[in-house]
């Protein structure tokens, strides 16, 4: 089976990405780019595999860049992230193609998506998506702390 067709194929249930490469395979129920930047912080091997993930956008596509797939597939692609993997000869494809990918609220843009915008370098995307990352994760423990304050009132 094609390794195209096999990450399609693991792309099911509680799994939001699936590489499948040379070097084997790996999947995730992490939501976003988390498993991404995962797979880089821990220099994972996947060169020259093939993706399938749930929504990608261009901060995802920069991190697709950096971990060096040949292609990738999502049911939902935005047109900038399609447009970054083929200037980098990556194969993109998805079922829909949207001009934005909007925040899980549903009221805004991709925190991430507005960290990359304006940025054409892989490596500045990456430095970016990091930065809106602990930014997030730092709102999210303050937020938490907040409620468990309220509760305990």
């Amino acid at each position: 089976m094609e390794n195209r067709e096999r990450a399609k194929e693991l792309l099911t249930g509680e799994n939001t990405l699936a590489i499948v490469s040379a070097q084997g395979e790996f999947t995730s129920t992490e939501r976003g780019v988390k498993p991404l930047l995962r797979l880089l912080e821990e220099g994972t091997d996947v060169r020259g595999g093939a993706a399938a993930d749930r929504v990608v956008g261009g901060a995802a596509a920069f991190l697709y860049v950096l971990l060096g797939v040949k292609e990738v597939f999502a049911p939902v692609m935005s047109r900038r992230a399609e447009e970054l993997l083929l200037s980098h000869g990556i194969g993109a494809a998805a079922e829909c193609f949207a001009e934005r990918i909007i925040n899980r609220r549903g009221d805004g843009p991709c925190p991430m998506e507005s960290a990359v915008e304006g940025l054409h370098s892989p490596t500045e995307a990456l430095e970016a998506i990091k930065r809106r990352a602990a930014e997030l994760s730092a709102q999210e423990k303050n937020s938490e702390k907040s409620r468990n304050a309220t509760k305990n009132d």
